[in-house]
């Protein structure tokens, strides 16, 4: 590698400037957060390019000290910004957030955030109230990255006696591997993913590889081919991050544009010729951003993040301010480049002091700070409010009895509300993503006629209320539920590719349905579920609608259940903030109830042989309440709770009376 590689600077430069445009929300920079792709190619190569310099020259990495400097380089801004981030969780989060908002300090301080993020199911282009420590992801795939590749380096230089070429064959394999096991899991489970380091180790390794042949490169590439290599990959990466949107299947193939595009940047950059894309990339301005990037990653998430917690995800806050909040990054981020990374990374008494007291040091600050915040999560999990009024118990009635402030004997809680699901859930009975085979449960006496309730999460949730009324009539409730997966048969799309795994599960209901016809079919699901037009989706869904009822046994009744109205985001996070004015989080009913498959429905009610049993006016007059009664009545933006579910078996009983045998 060359002395001082000012492309490469600028590639950081034009990373971080990516990431924080996109997050800001500036139109036009939708793909920007290739950055994050574009920083691991960077560190594979750089990182590699030390580590076999030490090879070649000692024929040993020096694991210690590799980890010492390491340590030095990254910790002190990152553990700031963690410590002063987790402050302002208590001063700006909403109460219901904090919680969670510790168990995410807790990973990063363990250098584990990317996997709670995955685990959790994360959304990371979709998410509407992410995590203020979503950011450190990437940071915990590179630590992870970083633990085993050293030591994956030094095993096979000396199992093959350092020869490169075999060295780099032998990585090049796995890292090969890791790209098909990115590619498997985008189609399967994309928060995977996105996070998670198997998936991701190939963007490092890509890097770690060309710095097996950059010696080569060097020597060998003609000017001009370099000069056209580096333009194209510049405009590779430029166009990564215009083109992709949030809708963009993300890692997958798409993550080859902005990978291979930096490593030609980067390879062009061993020919230094006139006129090259390095030239550009060595502005100045360029070379100032680049030198503070790592610093201005770390803090402008949380500078954006903090201020919208504090005004309320619900009230997004305009692009001007966020452009304003990108812009002020850039100062604190340049006096954090100076007074902390450099003096402690260049202090003497760390960088001569003996490796394994720093990495002791350093794990004994992970250690500190993941207890305290421990602490802090107890704390926060026992600290939601909510006022000291009681509400009466009135339960769903008509007309409905809205409650305008959130009462001290609320069911469930603000803090327990999101997990608040039916049993089904626990159960198992509401199968997963990526199940096939149906998983019938069944709730009643068994001899008694079956009525079927068959749909995605929006069926299960009526599971609790319904139970109790289809048990009331005699008859025996069976459920047939999988997450993201609508009875109808539309064709539907799960993070932006086909969901396979729900058309096979449902043409193995149908199946089950037609060689054991039941008396009735319920079937219910999220009306404005992903669908793969966004033109003419009342259409879809009303075809989705009839070939669904056409294909059920003639011999069973079948019964539409209106799904519940859909908040748009979670009103939780809201109540906890407007405790005396439950009102504030309502939302009018013209926008709860607008949705393509509820207009399908009603159109669909008309033209089969199924009918339609609505009970929005349970949920709804001019807005629909957050809270009726004592009880709140959504998990989460458009799912019920499973108190208020339960609830709700009388107006199910009445309301299926007529169709039930």
């Amino acid at each position: 590698m060359r002395g001082v590689r000012t492309d490469i600077q600028g590639l950081r430069a034009l990373a971080v400037a990516a990431v924080v445009l996109d997050h800001a929300g500036v139109p036009g920079v939708g793909g920007g957060y290739v950055g994050v792709d574009v920083f691991f190619v960077v560190s594979g190569f750089l990182i590699t390019s030390q580590l076999l310099g030490r090879l070649q020259a000692t024929g040993r990495i020096g694991f210690a000290d590799f980890y010492a400097r390491r340590a030095r380089r990254i910790l002190p801004a990152s553990f700031t910004v963690l410590a002063l981030t987790v402050l302002g969780v208590f001063l700006f989060l909403p109460p219901t957030l904090r919680a969670q908002a510790m168990t995410d300090a807790m990973a990063v301080a363990l250098y584990l955030p990317n996997y709670v993020f995955a685990a959790r199911g994360t959304d990371y282009l979709a998410n509407t109230t992410p995590s203020v420590f979503q950011h450190y992801w990437s940071l915990g795939v590179e630590e992870q990255f970083y633990f085993l590749w050293p030591a994956l380096l030094g095993i096979l230089w000396l199992v093959l006696r350092g020869r490169r070429a075999a060295v780099a064959g032998v990585l090049g394999l796995l890292a090969l591997g890791s790209l098909g096991v990115g590619l498997v899991l985008t189609q399967t489970d994309q928060p995977w993913a996105f996070f998670a380091l198997w998936p991701r180790a190939w963007e490092l390794a890509a890097g770690g590889l060309l710095a097996f042949t950059a010696p080569a490169i060097g020597r060998l590439l003609p000017g001009w081919a370099a000069r056209v290599l580096g333009w194209a990959g510049l405009a590779g990466i430029l166009t990564a991050c215009v083109a992709f949107t949030a809708d963009t299947v993300f890692p997958g193939t798409a993550a080859l544009l902005p990978v291979l595009s930096t490593v030609a940047v980067i390879a062009a950059g061993e020919v230094p010729v006139r006129g090259s894309a390095g030239a550009l990339l060595g502005v100045r301005p360029l070379q100032f951003l680049g030198a503070i990037s790592y610093s201005l990653y770390l803090v402008h998430w949380p500078l954006e993040q903090l201020p919208q917690a504090a005004v309320g995800y619900e009230n997004p806050l305009p692009l001007i301010a966020r452009l304003a909040l990108a812009a002020l990054a850039v100062p604190i981020a340049w006096l954090m480049y100076r007074l902390l990374e450099n003096p402690v990374r260049r202090a003497p008494v760390l960088a001569e002091a003996r490796p394994r007291r720093s990495l002791l040091a350093a794990l004994g600050g992970s250690g500190l700070l993941a207890a305290s915040f421990a602490v802090l999560l107890v704390t926060a999990a026992s600290a939601v409010p909510q006022s000291d009024r009681d509400a009466a118990d009135t339960g769903p009635t008509l007309p409905l009895h809205a409650t305008g402030f959130v009462p001290a004997n609320l069911k469930p809680t603000l803090a327990k509300a999101s997990s608040d699901n039916p049993a089904l859930y626990d159960d198992g009975c509401e199968l997963d993503f990526s199940a096939t085979q149906p998983k019938p449960c069944s709730f009643g006496p068994a001899a008694a006629p079956t009525v079927v309730l068959w749909g995605d999460s929006a069926a299960a949730q009526w599971a609790p209320g319904l139970q109790t009324a289809v048990e009331a009539a005699g008859d025996r409730l069976v459920t047939q539920t999988k997450s993201g997966c609508a009875s109808t048969l539309i064709t539907h799309v799960r993070d932006g590719q086909a969901y396979r795994s729900c058309d096979t599960w449902r043409k193995n209901v149908l199946k089950q349905l037609r060689q054991h016809p039941p008396a009735v079919v319920i079937l219910a699901d999220y009306v404005n579920e992903e669908l793969p037009q966004s033109t003419e989706k009342v259409q879809q869904w009303m075809s989705g609608l009839t070939d669904t009822i056409a294909q059920l046994p003639s011999s069973s009744r079948v019964v539409m259940l209106a799904d519940s109205p859909d908040f748009g985001k979670s009103p939780i996070d809201c109540l906890s903030q407007h405790l005396d004015d439950a009102t504030a989080c309502a939302v009018p009913a013209s926008a709860a109830l607008s949705s393509p498959g509820r207009t399908a429905a009603l159109d669909a009610a008309a033209a089969t042989r199924a009918v339609l049993v609505d009970l929005t006016q349970y949920f709804c007059a001019d807005t629909c309440p957050a809270i009726i009664g004592d009880t709140l009545v959504y998990r989460d933006s458009h799912h019920l709770t499973a108190s208020f579910s339960s609830e709700l078996a009388g107006p199910l009983q009445t309301g299926l009376a007529p169709y039930l045998p």
